[in-house]
């Protein structure tokens, strides 16, 4: 079993930026993607990126050019830098793990709230 813990969530103003952290409790699962969703209220759970082992990325169109996802492969620890943040970024941002890029996830974490004040 892996567990997932993000960290960095919270309150920014428009055009402001923020990081999620997100660690893996241990390696060697198998999981070669990691990545982020994002659910806002009374909408569907989607991707907002997500990166292999090999740095390989896939982004939402909604976030490409302003969010960037990166991982530490050591620390089996995967980073999404978010920058000129939008209010409709607002929401419960879940860390992933799945086993191939495209893959349905295999593990979750527990959501960090991302909120964006206009």
């Amino acid at each position: 079993q892996v567990q997932l813990v993000e960290s960095g969530g919270g309150l920014v103003q428009a055009g402001g930026s923020l990081r999620l952290t997100c660690a893996a409790s241990r390696s060697g699962s198998g999981i070669n993607a990691m990545g982020w969703y994002r659910q806002a209220p009374g909408k569907q759970r989607d991707l907002v990126a997500a990166i292999t082992r090999g740095g390989t990325t896939n982004y939402a169109d909604s976030v490409k050019g302003r969010f960037t996802i990166s991982r530490d492969n050591a620390k089996n620890t995967v980073f999404l830098q978010m920058n000129s943040l939008k209010p409709e970024d607002t929401a419960v941002y879940y860390c992933a793990g799945a086993y191939y890029l495209g893959n349905p996830p295999r593990y979750w974490g527990q959501g960090t709230q991302v909120t964006v004040s206009s």
